[in-house]
């Protein structure tokens, strides 16, 4: 398994500017606390049970 940023460009540069206004935390939460910072907790959680598939803004994607 690899991780590898969203091929949509353009998606993905709108999610880091998102991102770097919001001090590194994921655009999609409202809370703000080390479980929310980009890689969030629920996508580090997803990689180790070896899940495929796209965090949760879908900046990031776990690929076989």
């Amino acid at each position: 398994m690899r991780i590898i940023q969203n091929p949509d460009t353009e998606y993905a540069n709108e999610i880091k500017k998102k991102l770097k206004s919001n001090n590194g935390y994921c655009p999609c939460s409202i809370v703000k606390n080390c479980d929310t910072k980009c890689r969030c907790k629920r996508f580090r959680d997803q990689i180790e049970r070896g899940e495929l598939g796209a965090c949760h803004c879908g900046l990031w994607i776990a690929v076989d």
